[in-house]
């Protein structure tokens, strides 16, 4: 198991990723170098089966002053393309309301390493605080 946390409040603009500065806990499978969004995820080796990964995120999330209210998200991406099924939304009152999202997503690294990221996937910058992300390899 791995995780990876940002507990200092980051604006990320539109479809870009959420730093994660610390490594809480390492794992020789999972590779993570600290301030960046990245998480590589290994293969399983020699075999043909891939290796499965439960992965699961937290964060609270807001639009940021000067922003303009709408429903707001964060997600998954694999590979740089959003997990649809991961997509956590909410909708503020006003601008500077804050809200806890969280998701979790089974993720299969076949014959190549595959890299994972919390991402916005909205059309404006929100602010990101408290992130964690848990990887843990199931098989």
């Amino acid at each position: 198991m791995s995780q990876f946390e940002s507990v200092f409040v980051q604006q990320v603009e539109a479809g870009q990723n959420a730093l994660l500065e610390t490594d809480v806990i390492k794992s020789r499978c999972v590779h993570h170098r600290a301030g960046s969004g990245l998480i590589c995820l290994e293969t399983s080796g020699c075999d043909c089966r891939p290796a499965r990964y439960r992965v699961f995120v937290k964060a609270n999330i807001d639009i940021p002053t000067g922003g303009t209210v709408d429903p707001i998200s964060l997600a998954l991406s694999l590979n740089g393309e959003v997990v649809q099924s991961s997509v956590a939304t909410v909708t503020p009152a006003a601008v500077g309301n804050e809200f806890a999202v969280a998701f979790e997503e089974i993720v299969c690294a076949g014959a190549c390493s595959t890299n994972i990221a919390v991402v916005n996937p909205n059309t404006q910058t929100i602010e990101v605080r408290n992130l964690t992300v848990i990887v843990e390899r199931i098989c």
